[in-house]
């Protein structure tokens, strides 16, 4: 199969990175929600070979995911999980979570659904790093993400940037704690919250 492609995966995978390094270091077990293509999957078990990465997405974008883990032959690549935030939960549980690119797309019940059950996919301890635009106190945060934001409410009505302040109040909910904030390239955040042990 021919191999999905996202040019923002590419130019973003080094930047997040660098984050994973520095948080995941003690980590062995992630579960990626809403892994897209695969690339960062790729990229980030290559470059973390300590741990098990765990794609997941909706069934549509399974083929995808699998072409790139095939390229990439890795053993800490395991087959991809089917997983819609609105269907069943998958019977495990990890030291970390990581999405990409995710809450913006989502509708914000969705966004909600999935802080939900979070904590019956977390380990006590376990991490959760969120990437992507985020506003602050209710604005955004460059003339680029409003723009974005436009985009993606025309396509789609229900996604749009999100508010960090509402998301935060969604982790706490869930029993987690803002352990960084790191601003990115590109008007992108990398948020990383802690499950209490």
């Amino acid at each position: 199969m021919h191999k999905p492609f996202s040019p923002a995966c590419e130019r973003n995978q080094d930047a997040i990175l660098a984050v994973l390094r520095g948080h995941y270091a003690d980590r062995t077990q992630v579960l990626e929600i809403g892994s897209g293509t695969g690339q960062h999957a790729v990229h980030f078990a290559a470059a973390l070979p300590q741990l098990v990465w765990q794609t997941s997405d909706v069934a549509a974008n399974l083929p995808g995911i699998r072409a790139w883990l095939a390229g990439a032959r890795r053993l800490n690549t395991p087959a991809p999980l089917a997983f819609d935030i609105n269907g069943a939960v998958p019977e495990a549980s990890f030291d970390a979570i990581f999405s990409a690119n995710t809450l913006h797309i989502m509708a914000w019940p969705e966004v909600q659904q999935l802080f939900a059950i979070l904590p019956a996919l977390m380990r006590p301890g376990a991490l959760l790093t969120i990437y992507g635009p985020f506003n602050y106190g209710g604005t955004f945060t460059s003339a680029s993400n409003a723009a974005f934001d436009a985009s993606l409410r025309a396509d789609q009505s229900q996604r749009g940037i999100r508010d960090f302040e509402a998301v935060d109040a969604l982790a706490s909910a869930a029993g987690l704690a803002l352990i960084e904030d790191r601003a990115m390239p590109a008007n992108n955040r990398c948020l990383t919250w802690r499950r209490s042990s």
